[in-house]
């Protein structure tokens, strides 16, 4: 009886019964088991053959992950200017991580950064604790960062075109714009964007690395957020940049001397 039912199917109807799917790949009944597993191959090669069809490819789990480190990485970053995390407080990467909706491996990994960056320290078995700093530390950082970047400015001042300057104005009114809304972590990063723009100009990229690594670290909170800035502090930071700016354009250089040492002197 089986095999009558299965005769009085119909040819087409049975045919259309028996396709299989082999990955991507559509394969007819009457292909022999050779061909199929031929075409399997073929479709997990990315071989194009008679029968196969292209796809696009599905990204590695590893691209994912880095990405969630790289979101995961930045948003601890952002709580370490707003002072969200606390300097001297132990956090654990279980905690953060549930609080993130995410497992603990890419807030481990991003913790791991950041205590090469030196804003954490690994505390055995408990976590990392936020490193605390003082305002000696960030009058060091100030110093550093004078030493590095006003030398560069001044030069740069003699032999930029203006032309070159004025393309960096839309980043000069990002900053303003970002300083008048008093969030610092906004600001951070439009802040560190403005010196990053000038410095590439320079054509040095370790230059530029190792200025912006000392610049994120002058952002970060001090013990008790005593001298945390306000909006005022934010705004009147940013109107140096457009200051600057403008006496760049000037080829005033007196007063580009001027405005980049009060800058990093107004850091501290």
């Amino acid at each position: 009886m089986k095999q009558g039912a299965q005769g009085s199917a119909g040819t087409g109807g049975a045919e259309r019964d028996a396709d299989l799917a082999v990955g991507a790949v559509r394969v007819p009944a009457q292909m022999r088991a050779s061909d199929a597993a031929r075409a399997r191959a073929e479709a997990n090669s990315g071989v194009r053959g008679e029968h196969t069809h292209s796809e696009v490819p599905i990204p590695r789990p590893v691209v994912q992950r880095a990405s969630v480190r790289g979101q995961i990485l930045d948003a601890l970053r952002t709580a370490l200017v707003t002072g969200e995390l606390r300097p001297g407080e132990v956090y654990s990467a279980p905690a953060l991580g549930e609080r993130f909706g995410v497992s603990a491996t890419p807030v481990r990994e991003a913790m791991q950064q950041l205590a090469l960056e030196g804003a954490v320290e690994v505390v055995p078995n408990r976590g990392f604790r936020v490193v605390e700093r003082g305002a000696r530390e960030l009058a060091e950082l100030a110093e550093v960062r004078a030493l590095i970047e006003v030398p560069v400015v001044l030069r740069l001042a003699r032999s930029v075109s203006v032309e070159r300057w004025a393309e960096l104005r839309p980043v000069a009114e990002a900053s303003v714009r970002a300083a008048s809304s008093g969030c610092r972590a906004t600001y951070a990063e439009a802040d560190r964007a403005f010196h990053r723009a000038v410095l590439l100009l320079s054509g040095n990229e370790q230059l530029v690395q190792t200025a912006e690594d000392l610049h994120r670290r002058s952002q970060w909170p001090l013990v008790g957020g005593s001298a945390a800035r306000g909006r005022a502090d934010l705004i009147a930071d940013a109107a140096e940049h457009t200051a600057l700016l403008d006496a760049l354009i000037a080829r005033d250089l007196d007063v580009v001397r001027g405005l980049v040492g009060g800058h990093f002197a107004g850091a501290s």
